[in-house]
């Protein structure tokens, strides 16, 4: 065929190179991990409280809610996945090819999000259920856990395999729960629930569930907001796709670091190259629904049913960490001291490793653009700048617990509204980067636009009432 001409914009960065798409793996074994990654971060309160929150609440009638959420976030996954696996580039350095600061919004937005550390508290509290130790023990528990995240997250030859190999542990620790759960806890009547809610029995639950918190908990089923934007940065340290040929974010204190390529890079379309493009295509595709989605699905459908047979009619219970807390006292009641403890212990060891993980990705997205678009031309490593900005979450979050400070309002009121805005803006971006930047062979289309389409919609819809729900918060009426 005529020489290539790539189709990635060069004005705002330098163009891409044009090289052969790498093989696709033999071994898939070896290459499975981003997406349960992804799910693994994302196990965090919305699957230990707000979905069992929910089925506490109005039973399992709902749990259709999540699939719904689980599938738009699988077609958002694999279309910031597509541009990764086609240029080696994150998703975000797309943006920024388009508009240079789109990156950096959404750095700053991810930022705003997770730099109060109530994601780390949440841990921490769970810890002072296990020891007896009083309220006043959250704080310096936190602040344990934020130092053990920073060293561990900057200490660790290649970040990555460090993370995973902390998802791994988690989700295996989360299969041991939910196993003993379905032995001992889970109710004949919950299963029938569950069946239930999936079909004829499904519906929209009238209240005393909020309107906001029904449609949250479809748009943040499994992940949310800036964490989906990293699954672009995940799969590239795995070697999906063109990202074999970038080098991985090692540790600058104990890893070795390589030459880091400055742009991205195309293949042409060639039949080789398409073959092996479909190839490493349904292989991300089927690595994304087997560990993303369904490990997702399975863990929220499963603490939902544990609730239900727990504390389904209980009142009182409240969409917080102490929903946590009277859950774990009521299955010793009912069940044992023992699977009590066991339920705490693990719930304290998955939200330390989606504290983790929130770190990471935070920090991944920003180094990479700091880099990428600001930095590219300094001798600032993204390893460095993501060293720095692991440290700065972290030490910042430090001195917020020592003063003492509890989130304030308005703060709590910006965090509900960024990730519907972001989730809302990067759907449409991905609508133009991947039909503008890729060879039409490879650009979204079909249902897969529709899809993309559809999530336009959905969080748009989320984004405007959630920002009136919240103003009327701030400003009253």
């Amino acid at each position: 065929m005529a020489e290539f001409t790539p189709t990635v914009p060069a004005r705002v960065l330098p163009p891409v190179t044009v090289r052969d798409l790498p093989e696709p793996p033999r071994a898939t074994w070896r290459f499975i991990g981003p997406g349960l990654v992804g799910a693994g971060v994302g196990l965090a309160s919305g699957e230990f409280i707000l979905w069992p929150y929910i089925a506490s609440q109005v039973g399992l009638v709902f749990i259709w809610g999540a699939a719904i959420g689980i599938i738009t976030q699988w077609f958002l996954n694999m279309e910031i996945e597509r541009y990764t696996l086609a240029t080696g580039e994150t998703a975000l350095t797309g943006f920024s090819r388009m508009w240079k600061h789109w990156g950096l919004v959404f750095v700053l937005m991810t930022l705003a999000s997770n730099l109060w550390p109530g994601w780390v508290t949440t841990s921490a509290t769970m810890v002072t259920y296990l020891t007896g130790a009083g309220e006043g023990a959250v704080r310096w528990i936190a602040i344990g856990l934020l130092l053990l995240i920073a060293f561990g997250l900057t200490l660790a030859p290649v970040i990555y395999i460090a993370l995973e190999r902390v998802i791994f542990a988690k989700v295996a620790l989360v299969v041991i729960l939910i196993v003993v759960a379905i032995i001992v806890a889970i109710t004949a009547d919950s299963w029938v629930q569950l069946g239930k809610g999936l079909t004829v029995g499904a519906q929209f639950p009238v209240p005393p569930l909020d309107f906001a918190v029904l449609m949250g908990a479809i748009a943040y089923a499994g992940a949310g907001g800036g964490q989906n934007l990293c699954q672009s940065n995940w799969i590239r340290d795995k070697g999906f796709g063109m990202g074999l040929y970038v080098p991985r974010l090692v540790s600058p204190v104990t890893g070795q670091e390589e030459a880091a390529a400055s742009t991205g890079f195309q293949f042409a379309p060639t039949k080789e190259n398409l073959a092996r493009w479909r190839a490493w295509w349904r292989f991300a595709n089927l690595e994304q629904a087997w560990t993303f989605g369904l490990v997702t699905f399975v863990t929220i459908a499963l603490m939902s049913m544990l609730a239900y047979s727990t504390v389904f009619g209980r009142s009182g219970l409240e969409n917080s960490i102490e929903f946590l807390r009277v859950e774990g006292q009521v299955l010793q009641e009912t069940v044992g001291t023992w699977f009590g403890v066991l339920f705490w212990v693990i719930g304290a060891l998955a939200l330390f490793a989606a504290a983790m993980g929130i770190v990471d990705y935070t920090s991944r997205l920003a180094a990479d653009t700091i880099k990428t678009v600001y930095l590219s031309k300094s001798s600032a490593s993204e390893n460095k700048i993501y060293f720095v900005t692991v440290w700065a979450i972290a030490l910042i979050g430090i001195g917020i617990l020592l003063l003492g400070f509890d989130q304030p309002l308005i703060l709590l009121v910006f965090s509900a509204c960024f990730a519907a805005v972001m989730m809302f803006v990067y759907s449409i971006l991905l609508i133009v980067l991947n039909r503008r930047s890729l060879p039409d062979a490879i650009k979204v289309r079909s249902y897969r636009l529709g899809a993309l389409i559809w999530s336009v919609a959905f969080f748009g819809t989320l984004t405007v009432l959630v920002v009136i729900q919240q103003a009327q918060t701030l400003f009253g009426g």
